[in-house]
Order: structure tokens, then C-alpha cells, then sequence
């Protein structure tokens, strides 16, 4: 059966409700799982959900806004998130910007016209001591050089990886399992 995109993000939220409930608890759970499946949290998206949870819509728009892992703007299949933490500046930091903006085609805040990359600079990763950083669709790279970011990119456009995360190096059964790589 064919449904319009309105008619999806309904029947999601729907779905989203009946797993995590109707309390205002559950609301960045169901914002997570909405900007996951349709990529970002659409207006419309915001209005079901502040209706299925009764509160008020502009309640729901402060908390996409607010929260950096959220958008209202589509992004793209690859969200890939430079860390700008001002540690960062003394590990080339500005050098791995420059390089991702040049093999995309792309600036910060930007998605590419073929909707496969967004680039963002974000807040701190949390990892100051290992930078630069990058995180591509939640996964992090830590300690990326610029001569290195051609390698990431070219494991995203050939899609290799399951689950829509490229990487360089996966974790081995004998890692922590930290989900961190170095490029």
C-alpha cells in the first residue's frame, strides 16, 4: 500500500507512541527515532508528535532546536560532524575543515545537491585529548588528519558498510568495542 509522506510520519508516530508512551518523557526518544528514519523532524512531524503527546508544538520546536543532534532541515545520508572543540585547533583541526569543504564541494551547514552529505561542526565530542574528531552518522574517528578524509569520503560514496556508517577501520573482538576509529 502506497502512503503519502504525511500519512507515514503519522503511522511512525503512532508506532513511536505505543513503544515509548505518551509522556513528555518520551519525546527526544521519539524526535531521535523520527530524524533517523526521515532525516530530519519536519514541521509536520512536530505537529503530530506535540498532538500524540499533548503538548504544545513550539514545546517540541525548542527541544529540535536546541539539541544539536536534531534538524529540522532534510540532511544528508552521510552526517559527518566536526568536532570544534578549541583543543582541536592545535591538531590541525582547521586543516581536516578545509579539506572535508574541498573533496565535498560543500561548506558547514551545507547538504550536497545529491543529498548523500551533510557537514556540520559541532560542540565538543568529548574526546579533546584525541582531535581532530569526527563523527559520521554517530560513529567516531579520532586523531583524522586532512590526507586522511579522502579515505572516509571514498568509503561513504561506495556505500560498503552496513548500515549507512562507512569506515576506515572497524573495532576487533579484542577492542573495547568503543565504536572509535582513527583515520
Amino acid at each position: 500500500m502506497f502512503f503519502t509522506e504525511r500519512q507515514q510520519i503519522e503511522r511512525d508516530v503512532e508506532m513511536l507512541v505505543a513503544v515509548y508512551g505518551r509522556e513528555r518523557s518520551a519525546l527526544i526518544s521519539i524526535l531521535q527515532d523520527i530524524q533517523r528514519k526521515h532525516r530530519h523532524v519536519s514541521e509536520y512531524a512536530m505537529q503530530v508528535i506535540a498532538h500524540m503527546l499533548d503538548i504544545h508544538p513550539v514545546e517540541v520546536y525548542s527541544v529540535v532546536s536546541f539539541y544539536q543532534f536534531l534538524s529540522d532541515t532534510p540532511a544528508g545520508r552521510y552526517v559527518i560532524s566536526l568536532s570544534d572543540c578549541i583543543a582541536h585547533s592545535k591538531a590541525q583541526k582547521d586543516a581536516v575543515a578545509r579539506q572535508l569543504e574541498t573533496e565535498l564541494g560543500i561548506r558547514f551547514g551545507e547538504t550536497s545537491a545529491d543529498g548523500r552529505f551533510s557537514l556540520k561542526r559541532v560542540g565538543c565530542i568529548g574526546m579533546c585529548d584525541q582531535g581532530p574528531v569526527i563523527r559520521v552518522n554517530g560513529r567516531i574517528y579520532s586523531e583524522v588528519s586532512a590526507d586522511r578524509v579522502g579515505a572516509l569520503i571514498s568509503d561513504c560514496v561506495a556505500d560498503t558498510l552496513p548500515g549507512g556508517a562507512c569506515d576506515i577501520r572497524e573495532s576487533g573482538p579484542g577492542d573495547a568495542g568503543s565504536g572509535e576509529s582513527s583515520l
